[in-house]
């Protein structure tokens, strides 16, 4: 951990909440989820089936699913429903990475190998798309035409969010408004998409619904909002990719924006930029013994004290306490 990052979290006086103690409520349920995950590889082409399981085997840490088993928990809490959702949230999150992973060219991802280190990238492209067919697939036996929609709206600002960012590379000039619309669509809709769906698949009220969905979103925009900080504060190996990396990719994030702002006349991002991503190091450097560092930290806070405010009006207990820790273990993760 960077030290910048534990100043951060000393001033705050967060404590990391464990993944266990967030998803306790549904915890019994998510191998449920797993197995439904498993059944993907369950194909007749064996080749096929070897490169699916790899695929679901090495998913994260399941946030997604457990969000929206944990989001669908304060009404009808029907499994039948919202285990297919669980699983195609995931699915759709790991499909995401395997067709990132071929834009990016990148051989390995969190200390493992991609796909894309083994095939071409058409027939990458073709294993990603695959999953994507197989996430709608999931979405569609809850035979919820409003889930069905919320995927697909998904999916297309999942690649809005993409496309923006794929445009944008090496243009320096791009505002913060840029940024926040970039992020919502290729992060924060996911999330969105995780913790609506699962108040609309338990029946719950309206007000209820929206409630969650502005949680997701809020704490969707939080999550790339660190993940853009650890990129410069990180340790590499958690991480799972070179510090530095999406500047090196020609990607503007919060810390590089808020440096250009507070510098306009003394960054390297214009020159790097120019270079093609060469010399980030002194990019690094820049920010990491800065103040920006911090000023991403607090907006990563302001958009979690959002989500908390977006369920106040749930019943207390530990479903609502599940979803408040989740953005506390945000701020303090390191990975």
């Amino acid at each position: 951990m960077g030290q910048a990052q534990q100043t951060t979290q000393q001033e705050t006086g967060s404590s990391r909440p464990s993944l266990a103690q967030i998803f306790e409520p549904v915890l019994p349920d998510m191998p449920r989820v797993e197995e439904a995950l498993a059944s993907v590889a369950d194909v007749q082409y064996p080749l096929l089936a070897k490169v699916l399981s790899h695929v679901v085997k090495s998913g994260g840490k399941r946030l997604r699913p457990g969000l929206t088993l944990l989001s669908g928990r304060f009404y009808d809490y029907d499994l039948s429903l919202l285990v297919p959702m669980a699983v195609a949230v995931e699915l759709l999150h790991a499909a995401t990475l395997v067709h990132d992973d071929v834009i990016d060219d990148s051989g390995m991802r969190r200390g493992s190998p991609t796909l894309n280190s083994f095939w071409n990238g058409g027939t990458t492209i073709l294993i990603g798309d695959y999953v994507f067919a197989k996430s709608a697939d999931f979405v569609a036996s809850t035979n919820n035409t409003r889930v069905i929609r919320l995927f697909a709206d998904t999916l297309m600002l999942i690649c809005d969010g993409e496309l923006r960012q794929r445009f944008s590379a090496y243009q320096w000039q791009q505002s913060l408004d840029d940024y926040y619309k970039r992020i919502e669509g290729k992060t924060a809709r996911l999330f969105r998409g995780a913790t609506e769906s699962g108040a609309i698949l338990s029946n719950a009220p309206e007000e209820v619904v929206q409630a969650l969905s502005a949680y997701g979103h809020q704490v969707g925009m939080a999550f790339q909002i660190i993940d853009d900080i650890l990129d410069f504060v990180g340790d590499e190996h958690e991480v799972g990719k070179p510090i530095g990396n999406d500047l090196a990719q020609g990607t503007l994030t919060l810390p590089t924006i808020l440096l250009m702002a507070r510098y306009p006349n003394d960054n390297p991002i214009p020159e790097i930029f120019a270079n093609g991503g060469q010399g980030v190091e002194r990019a690094i450097e820049r920010i990491v013994n800065s103040e920006v560092i911090a000023e991403s930290y607090k907006v990563a806070a302001s958009f979690c004290e959002r989500a908390r405010e977006a369920v106040a009006i749930l019943p207390p207990g530990q479903w609502r306490q599940g979803l408040l820790d989740f953005t506390e273990y945000l701020l303090v993760r390191s990975a």
